[in-house]
């Protein structure tokens, strides 16, 4: 969806338009569900989570100034909720595993099950501005706000993480 089309659906919803808040949720709701069990390791705490910045957004949307925030509004709001919820519920962190049925599987996806194993052994810090960066492809600044360190500490940790990441599937190929 283009960020005109989102800007749409931001004023709609603000405006009380039920339709424009579903097709927000239908369109963010993946990416948090997974940014959240990026976080936490645990997939039920994951959903709470994402329901809980569902319900407060309801409530708060009218507030946002700027519809081209939502998103970074999104992902801040989630990652405070889920910090919260693992303090409340001693939820443990977690790397999450991924269990795949098939034994056979092709190169390509071999690949991606190393480099899915290999981000999840980054510390929280890096694992974050990875996923942020790359999987959800927030600009530098907004991933900055969303997890509100300086832009400065965003390019480090992701200059580090892509350090470790290749070290790590280097040391993979060649064993």
């Amino acid at each position: 969806m283009h960020q005109a089309q989102l800007d749409l659906l931001v004023f709609e919803a603000q405006s009380g338009n039920e339709k424009a808040f579903e097709c927000l949720v239908i369109f963010f709701h993946p990416q948090l569900i997974n940014f959240a069990c990026n976080l936490s390791g645990n997939h039920a705490l994951a959903k709470d989570a994402v329901q809980d910045v569902w319900i407060t957004m309801s409530k708060k949307l009218s507030k946002l100034e700027d519809p081209r925030a939502l998103k970074s509004w999104l992902f801040r709001a989630l990652r405070w909720r889920i910090l919260d919820l693992v303090k409340a519920k001693s939820y443990q962190f977690q790397a999450i595993e991924d269990t795949y049925l098939s034994v056979e599987l092709d190169e390509s996806e071999i690949e991606r099950q190393q480099l899915r194993k290999a981000i999840n052994k980054l510390p929280d810090r890096e694992r974050s501005v990875i996923y942020l960066f790359y999987l959800v492809e927030l600009p530098l600044a907004e991933v900055a706000l969303v997890l509100e360190i300086p832009q400065g500490t965003v390019k480090s940790r992701l200059n580090k993480a892509r350090v470790s990441l290749h070290q790590q599937l280097d040391f993979n190929v060649t064993t």
